[in-house]
This record gives structure tokens, sequence and C-alpha cells, in this order.
């Protein structure tokens, strides 16, 4: 090889080096182009709302949404046809157990009676006749024996005529407040049409369930106290008097039954009421509003913020950090922490779908969640 041929390669060498240190140059000033343009567009801090975990103390309770219903009703009919020849009330009234509500004609039934009633005088007295005969020997005794009979077959028969006449009257089995009437006077009744609704209004029951989780916290006898919309600003004091003795394996929720006095009939059969059952000895709970938690099928999480240095500005800077928690019993807007927080942190309650791990956040606290333990619904 001559020297020209050497410095032709070295040239040649040389040249492809200083195109490679370009390529290799412009690829990274390329990748620091777009790392600045990447920091220098990054989200800005999001604006959200906080809460501060305090601890509180709380008795047990249990909270449920109830039905009212009359502690007894029924539906008032006919147990036999006839015509309509009496109506002794009005849509609406008060009545007593006992009280005559509609009479249908018992006349067709009294004259069957009056001669069943003839008929048994006039057994009575062969019977007596039958007696004194049968004392002389006159008679055998089957004679008498049948005399006997013959009279109480037709007392058996009065007195199944008796209850067929009482039939002929309705009757309210007890006490309470009626419905409207459906039935007019003149109309012809079959057996079983209802004539109107009878409902004990006072005591009142109310029906609601309780998650399984809960039914260690509830017995017989246990208190609750009772608000409905039905008497805004009224809480009754209900007891519990029974509980379905099995769990609905639809809703895995048990049944339970409560008794409460209702002066004055303010609380009507159908309204819903919302209680709050109270049991067991107080306990110290970490609590924050319900909207501060995420609930998802991985776990329940919230936004701790905490302070991270100072922004440009000088003032301080926050992030958001997510973290699991364990929920606990809830009491009107709040809930229990079990685990996973300390009182005093401060949480994120408005503004956490904006959020990730580690976001910076700004601070307004001008709207808040509800955080009350007993909630009300403004009267519309």
């Amino acid at each position: 090889m001559n020297k020209g041929t050497t410095k032709r390669m070295i040239v040649m060498l040389v040249i492809a080096g200083i195109l490679i240190a370009g390529v290799i140059g412009f690829q990274t000033f390329k990748t620091r182009m777009i790392a600045k343009a990447i920091l220098g567009h990054a989200s800005p801090p999001q604006t959200v709302a906080t809460a501060v975990a305090k601890e509180e103390r709380w008795k047990p309770t249990v909270q449920a949404i109830g039905n009212l219903r009359a502690s007894q009703q029924a539906s008032l009919g006919a147990e036999v046809g006839g015509l309509v020849t009496a109506i002794h009330f009005k849509s609406g009234a008060a009545v007593r157990a006992g009280q005559a509500l509609v009479e249908l004609d018992p006349a067709p039934l009294r004259a069957q009676l009056a001669q069943l009633q003839a008929q048994a005088d006039l057994a009575a007295l062969n019977l007596k006749r039958d007696r004194a005969q049968l004392a002389i020997h006159a008679i055998s005794q089957a004679v008498v024996d049948t005399d006997a009979a013959t009279v109480k077959q037709l007392q058996a028969q009065i007195s199944a005529q008796k209850a067929l006449i009482a039939q002929k009257t309705i009757t309210a089995p007890f006490s309470g407040r009626l419905g409207l009437r459906q039935v007019d006077l003149g109309q012809v009744l079959a057996a079983g049409t209802p004539v109107v609704t009878l409902q004990a209004l006072d005591p009142m029951d109310v029906d609601f369930n309780v998650p399984q989780a809960q039914a260690e916290l509830v017995h017989i006898g246990m208190t609750a106290t009772l608000r409905s919309s039905g008497a805004p600003g009224r809480v009754f004091a209900a007891r519990v008097i029974a509980l379905e003795p099995q769990v609905d394996p639809g809703t895995r929720n048990i049944k339970v039954r409560a008794r409460l006095s209702n002066p004055g009939g303010k609380l009507l059969p159908g309204m819903f009421a919302d209680l709050e059952l109270s049991s067991g000895a107080p306990r110290d709970y970490v609590t924050l509003p319900n909207a501060a938690i995420a609930y998802n099928p991985y776990g329940a999480t919230v936004f701790v913020v905490e302070q991270a240095g100072k922004g440009p500005d000088g003032k301080p800077a926050f992030i958001a950090k997510q973290r699991f928690v364990t929920p606990g019993p809830t009491r009107g807007d709040q809930v229990a922490i079990l685990q996973g927080l300390t009182a005093g942190e401060t949480v994120v309650t408005a503004g956490q779908l904006k959020l990730r791990n580690g976001t910076t956040v700004l601070i307004d606290n001008k709207v808040k969640p509800g955080d009350s333990p007993n909630p009300q619904v403004p009267n519309s």
C-alpha cells in the first residue's frame, strides 16, 4: 500500500467519525429539547378541598331506613252475602273494638231461627212428658234417649242460626281508624266483598333491614330514635320487638320490627322513616367526611396532603399522596377510619378525580362536603 492510499483512508475515517459524532450530538440535542418541552408543559397544580382527620367518640350505632305500618290492620268484608240495610260509620272515623259498622238484611235467617226455636220448645216438652212416662214404666229408655238427642240437635241448629245472623253485622275487630267507605246503602254484597279498611295507628310498627355484618348490634328490647318527613322536627322513640330468624339470601339483610307511640296519629302507614339504633359502649374513632373516600374493587383509598417544600413564589407547596385505608362504621355524613390514617392528617375531600399519586395541589376550602353526624333534609 502506497502513501497516497493511506492518506485517503485516514481522511475517510476522519470524515466518518465526524458524521457519527454529528448524528449522536443531534439525537442528544433532540432528546434534551423534548424533555425540556415536556417539563415546560407539566400539569399545573390541581385545586382541591380538604379536611383534617379528627378523633371523635362514637357510640356504636346502626342506621336504617324503614317503612311504617299499623300495629294492626285489616280489610273488613262480609262473611256472608246480603242486602245492606244500615251503615253505622263515616269514612276516616275512629271506632272502638266491637262497634257495629254495617248491617245486612237478616230477616230470612231470623224467620228460620223462630222456626227452629219452636221445634226445640216442642222437643223439650216431649222429653219432659216421656221422662214422666218412663218413671211409671210406660215407655222404654230408648224413647227418652231419642227425645234428648232431638233437643240437643235443635239447640245446636239454633246456635248455628244465631251465628249466621251475627255474620250479617260487620263489626270492628279492634280499635283504630277507618279508611274510605266502599259500600252503599241498598247494595247487595257478595261474601268476601271489601267494605272498609281499619288500621290501629297508636302504637305504630316500623319494619327495616339491617346488614348481616351489623346483626350482632341489634337485639329485642333495644331502643331506637325515629325521624320522618311526615312529622318534620319531631323525634320518636321506638323499641325493637321482633327479628326475622333468618338472613335474606338475596340481600344478606335481616328484617327487624320496632314499635313506637304515635300520639295524634301524625305518622301514617306507608311513610318511610330514618332510624338510628345505639348499642354498646362508646369508642374513639378517627373520622372523615364520607366524600373523602374512594371505594374501589381493590380497596378504599384517600389522598393525604403533605407539604413538599416551597413553590416559586416562596409559599408552601403541597402534594397529594394516595393511601389505602380501612373504613368502619358510618354516622350521617361521617365515616370512621379503622386503619391507615391518624388524627391530624389533612385529606382531600373534593377534586380527587383529577389527582394522581404525587400531584401538586392548591387548597381551596370555600366549598366543603357534608360532615354532619345527623344531617337533616331541608323542608321543601
